[in-house]
């Protein structure tokens, strides 16, 4: 171990570039479907020793070791976010003969640009560093520091953020209930960076300690969550009986206006197709949900879509589904202003409730103001065709479903922003509700990352979470993360489900991200107390 620390420590130029990149690649194995959190064992311990070789001499002797961590970080992180989010190259596929051209932009381009977060935390990580134990904390500082930024910062992009290696196992996402994602990242670093000091102990003790130590602490965090699970099933909300329905659509040319028969045919029979002999399909439901972007048209404005939906639902039931939707334009506008909404229907074919998305994805569903005129003036423009581009709502507001509980509705990726799905300003909600068309992404680790993710949210509010997507993975889950039902990723069918009923708002619901912060600072502490200490007297 001493041998190899020692090699990767004094690695220098395209070595030390490589193996960052390759130590960042291994790190994307802990994340779903994988779930080898070895993986990043591996990766964040060579990522401490490739920071301790970060200390070349001179007079900038300290401005240097901190660019030299960056250009460490800015490896590591590529290799992650490529390994990681190679899938969104799909995305650019759906079209090829518009979008196949920039499929290096989205496969390359974006890892490099999330890649200078984790070179921050590095260089953040190195500026504290010291000799020992300490600089565990150091790294675990920088680190989760950097990737609450990459979190909230130009609008947001918490994927893959480290914290979920624990965040998708049951026992160990509970602790999310206290210290949300971003305080399990922070656990995260520190107990995957601990066996480094196997390499570079000065004693037994030193060298097996801080090992140890993240033993015990990923077995604390496991018991914990064992026990604050009930033995039984959550009870369920009375009179509510859920029906998703998962068409597994293709993202092709079969989703377009001129196929609008064939697609409500084939949502209006799988809806009502019966589950079991004893099923009498939609008959028994009382809450139909069909996934985001149902609709290669204005459902609020096709009279005979509202007609068919109308006969299918059952006298009382109602249908809860994404559409896109359009207002007429502002004064001194031209264009009309399209939503990505979610919309109840009653049985009478009426629109009783509606929620407008308002975390956009840039890009996806608009081009960023600064880069709009620009790239429309190149004939360029975002994967969702709508004139202009969709239209954020101005704050997130509940869906008011009747015969449900308050809704905190979630469009897509809203679902993975941690601390920021509930309504603003309203009474605490009775559930998660996330629709999304992750067919885009076809039959990758993608969609299995983003279900991952809005299941957290579960945890951290303790809410249940009722999810349609388009091909997958759609599920009832209840506020402590377990699954209740699900339909897999690729398969077309229709999920039966009772509704689980919340429990006591968790801290996390509570505090936000105020004890990610303590943490934080505690790790800032504990590593300046430790270059106190090797200071000669």
């Amino acid at each position: 171990m001493n041998a190899l620390a020692s090699r990767i420590m004094l690695a220098w130029g395209w070595r030390r570039a490589f193996i960052a990149f390759a130590a960042g690649a291994a790190g994307a194995l802990a994340m779903p479907p994988f779930g080898f959190l070895l993986g990043l064992v591996a990766s964040l311990t060579m990522a401490v020793w490739l920071l301790d070789g970060a200390v070349p001499g001179g007079r900038l002797a300290a401005w240097a070791s901190a660019l030299s961590a960056a250009q460490v970080g800015w490896w590591w992180g590529f290799g992650y976010f490529v390994a990681g989010l190679w899938w969104l190259g799909a995305a650019f596929l759906v079209e090829a003969d518009q979008f196949a051209w920039a499929l290096p932009f989205g496969v390359l381009g974006l890892p490099a640009l999330l890649a200078f977060f984790p070179a921050l935390g590095f260089a953040i990580a190195r500026a504290l560093w010291t000799p020992g134990a300490g600089r565990l904390f150091a790294f675990a500082f920088g680190l989760s520091l950097s990737e609450w930024l990459r979190g909230m910062l130009f609008t947001g992009f918490p994927w893959n953020t480290l914290g979920m290696a624990l965040g998708q196992n049951l026992w160990l996402m509970q602790g999310a209930a206290v210290v949300g994602l971003y305080g399990l990242t922070l656990a995260t670093v520190l107990i995957c960076s601990a066996p480094a000091t196997l390499g570079t102990g000065k004693s037994l003790g030193a060298r097996i300690g801080p090992a140890a130590a993240a033993v015990v602490m990923l077995a604390t965090l496991a018991v914990l969550g064992a026990l604050r699970l009930p033995s039984g099933p959550t009870p369920l909300v009375d009179g509510v009986r859920l029906r998703i329905m998962q068409p597994n659509l293709p993202q092709d040319a079969k989703f377009r206006p001129e196929n609008r028969d064939e697609i409500m045919r084939r949502y209006l029979s799988l809806s009502d197709r019966a589950t079991s002999p004893q099923s009498s399909g939609i008959a028994d439901v009382t809450h139909l949900v069909w996934p985001e972007s149902a609709f290669p048209f204005l459902l609020h404005r096709d009279a005979g879509a509202l007609a068919q939906i109308a006969a299918l639902l059952p006298p009382g039931a109602l249908l809860i589904t994404g559409a896109a939707r359009a207002e007429e334009p502002l004064p001194g506008e031209e264009r009309l202003r399209f939503f990505n909404s979610i919309q109840a229907l009653a049985d009478d074919g009426t629109i009783v409730a509606t929620y407008d998305k308002a975390h956009l994805v840039p890009f996806g569903e608009y081009l960023p103001g600064f880069l709009d005129h620009a790239l429309r003036g190149l004939g360029l423009r975002e994967f969702v065709h709508v004139p202009g581009g969709f239209t954020p709502a101005r704050s997130r507001r509940p869906l008011e479903v009747p015969g449900l509980p308050v809704v905190a509705a979630t469009v897509c990726y809203e679902a993975i922003f941690p601390g920021a799905i509930l309504p603003d300003g309203a009474e605490r909600p009775g559930l998660v509700l996330n629709v999304t068309n992750d067919a885009w992404f076809g039959i990758t680790p993608g969609p299995h990352q983003h279900f991952a993710q809005a299941r957290l949210r579960a945890v951290e509010e303790g809410l249940p979470l009722v999810r349609a997507a388009n091909n997958g993975i759609s599920a009832v889950v209840d506020p402590y993360g377990r699954i209740v039902a699900s339909l897999p990723l690729g398969a077309e069918g229709v999920l039966d489900a009772r509704l689980p009923q919340p429990i006591s708002a968790t801290i996390f619901s509570q505090l936000g991200h105020i004890l990610f912060g303590a943490l934080l600072l505690m790790c800032a502490a504990a590593t300046l107390a430790a270059r106190q200490l090797r200071r000669p007297l």
